[in-house]
């Protein structure tokens, strides 16, 4: 019978011999790959975590203890260890989150999937304990790319301040965010992994000198009274024991002996420590170890023996995106690019191999990244930074204060906008189209198609005095939808046919195909539509207004919240001009998504082409006076 299968719950693992646990190890591995292949996730990373998670769950007692995992892609085998083995509908609607979830576990607390947050997490709750008098453990996991956070210095500078307030830190050193970790924080971690440490130096000294007649045991003494400067000289870990924390390490990361040790000393010493464990990312399987870009961090749907992917589909918005990147790279000398720690993720991998010398990893350092790019700008060049959707959140303040404040000719890429579907609430690219519609002079755009990812690139790049946004979609790129003509700056996707248009429908980035669509549906009821694609949302267009005066019904859709998002910004516009028509916003509800596909997400909050077709025909009908009380009663059942 396989061990995997007598795990109910951590404390299971108690009964386990260490080479049972090393049976178990094999067995999680071996899960990992076969479920993980079927379904994708992230692989390399809980291949890594193996040990260390059997080695967590020994030595503390989820859930009274509290173990917290920074960003939660490496939670998969805590999620097999705390009952939860049905990886088939993994990132699945009804399935298990990719992330840790309080919706699914008393075990899980953090599920924002957001790095560098867990030490502020962790010192909280340790506050808490303390206040309520509480003998609970609390462990957080961070692993060396998310220490590249600023947000995880502040929290560090917290926690050390409290001397008696048990907290443990344990630093998952595998050299890798995604890809490999840099800058002075990994030089650092990198000079602790290859220096011979402190404790097993002391440890054979100790040995040795105890050996020697009268003066071996004073001799040690003095050398064990000596350690700061002795650390120092062997193993340069001060920079945390400056901050005074106590540090453990490192601790090889696969050896469960060392790290139940380590741990449990870190348990027993009543302040707060760092355990600083060496891991290898993808660990047991071949070919993420092969695999030099980011070690198979989150894969698709794969053969489990080769690792190939099983089905391959069109050019995606982000290949696009990067290689109309090179060639602007070409043409440009003075167009750089930065990102986050995410260089081949948000597409920027060849630029970066053609011009190595004009892009900047900032590691998991947003608000850095904003901030210095206002810099980059300033002195002379046009900077790019390519960000994921959700994450250019933690850096608004920069973008209002740095960037648009000083006017800087600073390009923002903003990948994995709208739903994203299956990595969850914290990933869906919703909030970018409200949240920067209030800083003033920035410009936004969002393309439609592969088409107008490069030419919208190339109009923002000529910008330089004003921020400027491109966000696009996640995934499969569908094929050109071509203008009909144009109105201002807008492109005019379908013309209604009649010099008495009923709808004008605003169509926002990647939702056009369904814009037009509903378009199609409107006009089998007898209702004209134009649909329209501002091409730039922000400032809206100065056509926009006289446009809608023709009309009787203006009808936006976006792939962001409604709440503040494009169709408010169109609202305000009308009112400005006093044109007084009913509108109809449709976009994401305010409220956090639950994992699923793209197209079942969009389907649960109404944003498909039926929904909105049937809402539009209604209001039409009402405007005709032909609104019937049950026709209301559908349409309000409709509604988000």
């Amino acid at each position: 019978m396989p061990l995997l299968t007598r795990i109910t719950g951590p404390r299971d693992l108690d009964r386990l011999s260490l080479e049972e646990l090393g049976r178990l190890a094999k067995e999680i591995r071996t899960f990992l790959v076969d479920a993980v292949s079927k379904t994708g996730g992230h692989l390399g990373p809980n291949l890594g975590v193996v040990e260390l998670t059997l080695a967590l769950h020994r030595v503390f007692d989820s859930p009274k203890d509290k173990v917290l995992w920074d960003t939660g892609h490496q939670s998969y085998v805590h999620k097999l260890l705390t009952g939860r083995q049905d990886f088939s509908k993994l990132k699945m609607k009804g399935g298990l989150s990719g992330y840790p979830s309080q919706a699914e576990s008393e075990h899980d607390v953090i599920e924002n999937s957001h790095a560098s947050t867990v030490l502020g997490w962790a010192d909280g709750i340790a506050k808490a304990n303390q206040v309520l008098d509480r003998d609970d453990h609390v462990v957080a996991v961070i692993g060396d790319g998310a220490l590249t956070g600023g947000m995880a210095w502040e929290a560090l500078n917290n926690i050390a301040a409290a001397k008696d307030r048990p907290l443990v830190i344990v630093v998952n050193d595998n050299e890798r965010s995604y890809a490999p970790t840099i800058g002075g924080l990994a030089n650092h971690l990198a000079t602790l992994r290859t220096t011979d440490g402190y404790e097993r130096f002391l440890a054979r000294t100790k040995e040795v000198l105890e050996r020697t007649p009268v003066v071996g045991r004073p001799l040690y003494d003095t050398l064990h009274g000596a350690k700061k400067g002795l650390k120092d000289f062997i193993a340069p870990q001060g920079m945390f024991e400056d901050l005074g924390l106590k540090y453990v390490g490192p601790i090889d990361g696969h050896d469960l002996e060392a790290l139940e040790s380590a741990l449990t000393r870190a348990k027993r010493f009543g302040g707060p420590v760092i355990v600083h464990c060496l891991t290898e990312k993808g660990r047991g399987y071949q070919p993420a170890l092969a695999d030099e870009a980011d070690r198979f961090h989150a894969v698709g749907k794969i053969h489990p023996d080769t690792g190939l992917p099983i089905s391959t589909s069109g050019a995606d918005w982000t290949s696009v995106f990067g290689d109309e990147m090179l060639e602007l790279g070409k043409e440009r000398e003075d167009v750089v690019a930065i990102t986050a720690a995410m260089l081949q993720p948000v597409g920027l991998d060849k630029f970066a191999k053609a011009f190595p010398d004009r892009v900047y990893d900032v590691g998991i350092a947003e608000q850095h990244g904003a901030v210095s790019a206002a810099g980059l700008a300033h002195g002379g060049v046009h900077p790019v930074f390519a960000v994921y959707a959700t994450f250019l959140n933690r850096a608004f303040d920069q973008v209002l204060m740095d960037v648009a404040l000083h006017k800087c000719g600073v390009t923002f890429v903003l990948d994995r906008a709208g739903v994203t579907g299956t990595d969850g609430a914290s990933h869906n690219g919703m909030w970018d189209m409200s949240i920067l519609q209030v800083v003033p002079g920035l410009r936004l755009a969002a393309p439609r198609d592969a088409d107008q990812v490069r030419a919208q690139l190339r109009e923002a790049v000529e910008v330089d005095d004003a921020p400027t946004v491109v966000r696009f979609s996640k995934g499969a790129v569908g094929p050109a939808v071509p203008a009909v003509g144009r109105v201002g700056g807008m492109d005019v996707l379908r013309a209604p046919g009649t010099d008495t248009p009923d709808v004008l429908l605003v169509s926002v980035g990647a939702l056009a195909p369904m814009c037009l669509e509903v378009a199609d549906l409107l006009n089998k009821q007898g209702i004209s539509t134009t649909v329209v694609d501002p091409r730039w949302v922000k400032p809206v267009d100065e056509a926009m207004a006289p446009l809608a005066e023709r009309h009787r019904v203006v009808v936006t859709v976006e792939d962001n919240s409604r709440v503040g998002g494009v169709g408010s910004a169109v609202a305000q516009a009308l009112r400005d001009a006093g044109v007084d028509v009913p509108l109809r916003d449709f976009g994401i509800p305010p409220r956090f998504l639950d994992h699923a596909s793209r197209a079942e997400v969009l389907a649960e909050i109404g944003l498909t082409a039926p929904d909105i077709a049937r809402q539009v025909t209604g209001l039409v009908a009402k405007l005709d006076g032909r609104y019937e009380r049950s026709e209301a009663d559908s349409v309000e059942a409709t509604r988000d």
